[in-house]
This record gives C-alpha cells, structure tokens and sequence, in this order.
C-alpha cells in the first residue's frame, strides 16, 4: 500500500473518530436507522431522551419510538428518504421507555453508502418539552390578561358611568375620574410587580394614601398579608374614596384629630379564617356636625364601601358617621381576600 493511500486511511480514521465523538457528546438524540426502519446506531442522547439503552435498541424497529396515531409519519418519512429528499424539522411526540408521551422536533436526512446509494436514514430529535411547557404558560397567561383587562374595563365604565351621575361640573366630573383611575391605576402596578399574585395590603394602604395631605395622621396597623389581585383592586378603591372624603370633610382636611386603618384574621367558631379590616376616622374638638355631615350622601364613594367591595370579596361592611368618627369595617372569609399561595 503506498504512503498517500495509508496517510489518506489514517485521515479517514480520524474523521471517523470525530464524528464519533461529536455524535456521542450531542445533547440531542441522534439516531441512524436502515430502509426497513430498524434502527442502526443509537447515542447516548438517545438513550437520555428515551430511556432505552443501545443495547436495547439497536435492531429493534423505530416503531417502538411512535405512538400508534402516529406511525403513519414512519410511512411517509422512508417514501422521502427513498426518494432522496431531506425531512425537514418539524414537531411531533414519541413515546418513551416508561410509556410517557414526549413532545419532540426532529430532522431526518438519507444516509448513503460510498456509491451514493441511499441505505438508510439519520434521524435528529430535541427534546422541547420545556419549549412546550413555556408555550402553554404564555397561552394560559394571555386568558388570564384578557380576563383581567375586560374586568378593569368593566370597573373603569363602571367609574366613568357613576362619577358622571354624581359631579355637579365638567371640572368635578374631570377631577374625580382622573383621581379614581389613577388610584385603580396604582393598585395595577403593585400587581405587576408582585407578578400578578397579589401585593402587601400595607404597601397597598401606603401608596394609595401617600397623595393625600396630613397623611402623617393616618396610623396603618396590621400583620404582614399578601392579598389577592381582586381584592387589590378593590381595597384600593376603597381605600382612596375613604382617603377622597377625609380630604374633603374629615381629618384629612382640618390637619386635626387621626386615621387608623388596622386588619387581622381571626378563627371563628367554625374553625375558618375570617379577614376583618377596619378604617377609623377619630375628630379633634371642634370639628364636628357640619363638616362630618357632607361625608353621609349616597355618592360613588358610599357605592364602593357598601356594596361593590363587599360583594367583590363575599363580605359585609358597614359605614357609621357620626359628630365625632367615622368607621368603615368589612368582614367575611380569609380565603376570599388573603392569597395563600404567595
């Protein structure tokens, strides 16, 4: 044998064992199989992503690999390999030693012999389970923020409808909706950044009281909960139209007397959590009957601490004003308020 041939046999041994290696360490399956669909070569991906070892593979069909709805995709694939044409990655599902359906993307190329004759087939899978399972988060979380952008339109007609049966002027009109919006508005940042699961009902107090004056006045007291993106929203419009009247007629106004807003959880005798919470607005002498008076109409604010809040979270409340406090208190089920899972 002359030297040129024995160099060239060498070279081909090496690229031989390149190949080799490269196949080996792949993290995808690779697997070569003959025109009759038996399978040849089998990686150690292989074995990763389907659970049997080479020894049990190799000359075994790769019909064990495709589930019975699917085998007419072998069929098709063999015709085109036949043919000489390249399968280009598409998605499908392969079953697993243990039975589990995988979902898989894969790429099938002819395998020909050293006379260009095509003897079998080079297959390629991925495992894009994880690929999968992000797109059914997004799908999922897409409802979920269709579901919530037509509940806050819901809520915003809702404050746009009954601001505008309850303001004397374009200004007030104006004014108010702004005011409401911006407060429902605070709440939604709160909630992403919380990632959509709830927010602290502290941080919900603070940031929707923070605009108002005298806020020095308010005392927030209560255990560290995490609440529910519902009830969120709508403490935090409780919150500003309880904040919006003190402003107009209460503490938050006359710089005298204090504002405590306090919760807890409590068993009762039934052995489940109820949430209570609780606003009480304490005047200093002498500001009293004129001032408080103005804060018992029926207006949006009265609407919201009466009845929208307390129906949206299956609870009670009531509204007392009276010369010298006022004081709203909500009560009903921990788990229709609290997020347990945060």
């Amino acid at each position: 044998m002359s030297s040129d041939i024995i160099q060239r046999a060498d070279s081909d041994g090496i690229s031989d064992a390149r190949l080799a290696a490269i196949v080996d360490c792949s993290f995808d399956a690779i697997i070569s199989k003959d025109l009759n669909s038996v399978i040849v070569s089998w990686n150690a991906a292989a074995e990763r992503l389907f659970g049997y070892c080479a020894e049990e593979a190799i000359g075994k069909s790769i019909l064990m690999l495709i589930p019975e709805s699917r085998r007419g995709e072998e069929v098709s694939i063999i015709s085109r390999i036949k043919a000489g044409e390249r399968v280009e990655t598409f998605e499908t599902v392969r079953v697993r030693k243990d039975g589990k359906l995988v979902p898989v993307s894969l790429t099938v190329s002819p395998i020909r012999n050293r006379h260009g004759e095509i003897v079998g087939a080079s297959k390629i899978a991925r495992d894009i389970s994880q690929a999968k399972e992000s797109e059914r988060q997004i799908r999922l979380l897409l409802r979920e923020v269709n579901h919530r952008v037509k509940n806050q339109y819901a809520v915003i007609l809702s404050i746009i409808r009954e601001t505008a049966r309850r303001c004397g002027s374009p200004a007030d009109y104006e004014a108010s909706l702004r005011e409401r919006i911006m407060s429902l508005s605070n709440a939604h940042d709160l909630l992403v950044l919380g990632d959509w699961v709830g927010a602290g009902l502290a941080k919900l107090a603070a940031d929707q009281l923070r605009a108002f004056p005298n806020e020095d006045r308010i005392f927030v007291n209560g255990p560290v909960v995490t609440i529910s993106p519902n009830a969120v929203q709508h403490l935090a419009m409780a919150f500003h139209e309880l904040a919006t009247n003190s402003a107009k007629h209460g503490v938050l106004a006359s710089g005298a007397g204090s504002i405590v807003v306090q919760w807890g959880i409590a068993t009762d005798h039934e052995g489940f959590d109820q949430f209570h919470l609780e606003w009480i607005e304490t005047f200093a002498e002498p500001f009293l009957e004129g001032i408080v008076e103005a804060g018992r109409g029926q207006g949006f604010g009265t609407v919201i601490l009466k009845r929208v809040t307390p129906q949206a979270l299956s609870a009670t409340a009531t509204f007392e004003s009276t010369a010298s406090r006022i004081a709203w208190r909500l009560r009903g089920p921990a788990k229709h308020v609290i997020n347990s899972k945060a």
